[in-house]
């Protein structure tokens, strides 16, 4: 097992959960080994700049068909069920589960502890269990990531299941496809299969706040970006994705909150992630400079 030292592998966690804990699994790595590995299993390469990159295959987004939340007591009647909010039967979770738990069971895995919310008065504990250590890195820049002496008596609330190798059956999995993200409310449980998009993690986590924040916690979840001036004023931007937030919240003369899912309280507007997730396509500093100019209000606005 790789370990960093003075943390301790949560051995029996994994067990109980019902993976088997063999020799190869890695427990909180640093980028820097995470990357390592990456380039030596010949899964990523890295750039003229050193960053790491990586072709995630047939998938480059999301793929809202392929969502599913299991319609239990939970969520029966408190979830509007249409063509995004997708019901799945609870059995197939668990079959979805036990399946994916075997075919990780004698592969190597990378685990990582880390949390969404920063707000301590909201902050959920994740666990996530990779199949690969360039997912694993995207959770470490993700997510918000614990002090060392957290790790200690760290018992995550949710756990995310993400195995990019693993196929589901459609005729007996419930599945649309061979890809899959499940939600389980009960158990607490994200499982992503079929795809290599690591969006598919923040994502899933952003829906589980969706619900569990405004009916649990009365905090309203937001897809925005947000930053805050020198006087304790908070902006906040919403858009569609591309749209600019995140070019927005990056104004060098306030302070960045995050660029891209918060809560809002009635006394702060909190972060849910502890990174960027900045779009790069057709980047180039002409067309982004644009957004960064000062606003002129159109004419019959004029006073």
């Amino acid at each position: 097992m790789s370990v960093p030292s003075m943390i301790s592998m949560p051995k029996n966690a994994l067990i109980n959960l019902g993976l088997t804990v063999s020799t190869d699994i890695h427990y909180q790595l640093s980028p820097q080994e995470l990357t390592q590995q990456t380039v030596a299993r010949g899964e990523g390469v890295l750039n003229d700049t050193g960053a790491l990159v990586i072709n995630t295959g047939k998938f480059t987004g999301r793929s809202p068909k392929d969502k599913f939340t299991i319609k239990d007591a939970i969520t029966e009647n408190a979830v509007h069920w249409n063509d995004f909010n997708i019901p799945m039967d609870e059995k197939y979770f668990f079959q979805l589960k036990e399946k994916m738990l075997a075919y990780l069971g004698d592969k190597e895995i990378w685990v990582r502890d880390c949390y969404a919310c920063a707000d301590e008065n909201y902050k959920l504990r994740l666990r996530v269990i990779n199949e690969n250590p360039w997912s694993n890195l995207f959770a470490y820049n993700m997510f918000i990531r614990p002090q060392e002496k957290d790790l200690e008596t760290f018992t995550p609330h949710w756990h995310i299941i993400q195995a990019p190798g693993f196929k589901a059956d459609p005729a007996v999995d419930g599945t649309r496809a061979e890809n899959f993200a499940i939600l389980s409310f009960t158990h607490k449980t994200i499982l992503i299969g079929g795809t290599g998009y690591t969006g598919e993690m923040k994502k899933g986590i952003f829906t589980m706040l969706n619900f569990v924040l405004p009916t649990k916690a009365e905090v309203l979840s937001m897809h925005c970006s947000a930053n805050m001036g020198k006087d304790g004023d908070t902006a906040i931007f919403f858009g569609l994705s591309g749209t600019g937030k995140t070019t927005l919240s990056a104004d060098p003369n306030r302070m960045l909150i995050g660029d891209d899912e918060h809560g809002w309280t009635n006394d702060t507007v909190f972060n849910f992630e502890g990174g960027c997730y900045a779009k790069t396509i057709d980047l180039s500093e002409e067309k982004n400079r644009k957004f960064l100019e000062p606003y002129a209000p159109e004419p019959w606005l004029k006073t």
